[in-house]
C-alpha cells in the first residue's frame, strides 16, 4: 500500500476531474492533520485519497462505499483504512472510533465545500477564502446546496476542535496544493 498505488486505483475508477480534485483536497487535508497529530501522513493520505473512488461506478447508498471497501480489501488494505472509509458515509452506520475515522468524517464535506467557496470568488483563490465567508455561505442553504452541513458540524463535534481553527486549517493546508486543485 502506498500513495502511488492509491492514485492509480483512485484513477482507474474516478474519471471525473471535480471528483479527483475532491479526492486530492481531502487527501491533502487528511495529511495535514495527520501531521498535527504526530500520525502517519501516507497512511491518513490514502485513506483520504481512496474515501469516495467507488463513488462514480456505484454512487449509490446501498453500494457506496461498500463496493470500495470490498475492493480495497480484496487488495489488502488495512483495517483502520477500511473502518475510516466506512465510517465516512453516516448511512453505513459504522462508528468512528479512530481519530483517522473521525477526522475523514470532518473534513470530507468541508473539504468540498471550501472548494465551492473558492469557485465563487473573483480571483477563484482557496487561499484568500475567509472563515468568516465560510461561516456565512454554511447558513446559506442554497450555496452549495449538496454538501451536508450536518456533516461538518457532527464533524466537528467528533473530533473534538474549535469551529473556526478546522475551517481555518483545512483551507490552509488546502491552499498548499492550490495549482493541483485549480483553485
Amino acid at each position: 500500500m502506498n500513495r502511488e498505488e492509491a492514485y492509480a486505483l483512485l484513477t482507474e475508477y474516478t474519471k471525473s476531474d471535480s471528483l479527483i480534485k475532491h479526492a486530492l483536497s481531502v487527501e491533502q487535508a487528511m495529511k495535514s492533520y495527520a501531521v498535527k497529530f504526530g500520525e502517519d501522513a501516507e497512511r491518513w493520505g490514502i485513506a483520504g485519497l481512496l474515501h469516495d473512488f467507488d463513488y462514480e461506478k456505484y454512487p449509490t447508498l446501498d453500494d457506496h462505499p461498500f463496493k470500495g471497501v470490498e475492493i480495497l480489501k480484496g487488495l489488502g488494505y488495512p483495517q483502520d483504512i477500511l473502518d475510516a472509509i466506512l465510517g465516512h458515509a453516516r448511512h453505513t452506520d459504522v462508528k468512528r472510533e479512530t481519530m483517522m475515522a473521525k477526522t475523514l468524517f470532518a473534513v470530507d464535506e468541508l473539504c468540498g465545500f471550501l472548494l465551492a467557496c473558492a469557485y465563487v470568488r473573483p480571483d477563484k483563490s482557496i487561499a484568500n477564502v475567509e472563515v468568516k465567508s465560510v461561516k456565512k455561505k454554511l447558513k446559506d442553504k442554497a450555496f452549495a446546496r449538496a454538501v451536508s452541513r450536518e456533516d461538518i458540524e457532527q464533524g466537528i463535534e467528533e473530533m473534538g476542535v474549535d469551529r473556526d481553527g478546522h475551517i481555518a486549517f483545512v483551507i490552509a493546508s488546502l491552499s498548499e496544493i492550490s495549482a493541483k486543485l485549480g483553485v
